[in-house]
């Protein structure tokens, strides 16, 4: 399938999803959001996919909402933004749902729902010469894209207070340093580490990362009693699929396991 506004490839079970707005920033118009949302559901049904990429072409990772296109609404601006932070939220939803893992090659200015997407990442590494910026009060406007939920859980709520409010920009180095991504790599090694990544991933135990993924959304929302609940329901039943008992055959064997993603 082709898509408007972002390239999607599948190989070797890696998904690589490529925003590709270059000229505009990488910036997220109605189309693109869509795009996205196709994407992340195909990345959340296809069995084949096992790990998943997203990155963008061009210098920035992304300048965040398009706000030409909003301004364009006139009176229909609020329900036309409401659409599409539904839509927006729809695909984070599913990209954190899913059972693969999400790595985040973050190459470049990631601002507004730019930075908002790149929180959201399982694991973000970024370009040494990226930069993150939140920008929506600067425009008048609350963060979307989940921002608010996963700052908060990253970096602390002072910290994310400071980033809303006062609009900070945060190098690179400095977002690794406070929790907000995983690492930093040289600019002309992050694909090369983002596909390092992904390719374990690939190999893995699929369906024990998405699992493990779902609990780990919850540690700061259920009581201690609940949350251990729910971790004994998740591990009796990955011990029902083929990657449980071969993790643990294998482990006791002492002999690599041959994970099938099942």
């Amino acid at each position: 399938m082709a898509y408007e506004t972002l390239t999607f490839d599948v190989a070797d079970g890696i998904a690589t999803i490529t925003l590709n707005r270059p000229d505009f920033a990488n910036a997220m118009n109605k189309a693109m959001m869509y795009d996205l949302f196709a994407v992340a559901l195909e990345c959340d049904s296809n069995p084949a996919i096992r790990a998943v990429i997203l990155t963008s072409n061009g210098k920035m990772f992304c300048a965040g909402g398009d706000l030409k296109e909003f301004a364009g609404q006139g009176d229909a601006m609020p329900a036309f933004i409401t659409e599409l932070a539904t839509i927006l939220h729809a695909a984070i939803t599913r990209l954190q749902r899913m059972d693969a893992p999400l790595v985040i090659a973050v190459n470049g200015m990631a601002a507004g729902a730019g930075l908002s997407l790149a929180a959201a990442g399982d694991i973000v590494i970024a370009s040494d010469e990226a930069a993150f910026v939140c920008a929506y009060t600067a425009a008048g406007i609350t963060p979307d894209g989940s921002s608010t939920y996963f700052l908060a859980k990253h970096i602390g709520l002072m910290r994310a207070k400071e980033l809303v409010l006062t609009n900070r920009r945060l190098s690179a180095r400095e977002a690794a340093d406070w929790g907000l991504i995983t690492k930093t790599v040289a600019a002309d090694q992050l694909m090369v580490e983002a596909k390092s990544i992904a390719a374990g991933f690939a190999e893995g135990p699929t369906k024990a990362y998405g699992g493990a993924k779902r609990l780990l959304l919850n540690a700061f929302a259920n009581t201690l009693e609940t949350q251990l609940e729910d971790e004994s329901v998740s591990i009796g039943n990955l011990t029902r699929g083929h990657d449980g008992r071969e993790g643990i055959e294998a482990f006791a064997a002492r002999r690599k396991p041959d994970f099938k993603g099942s």
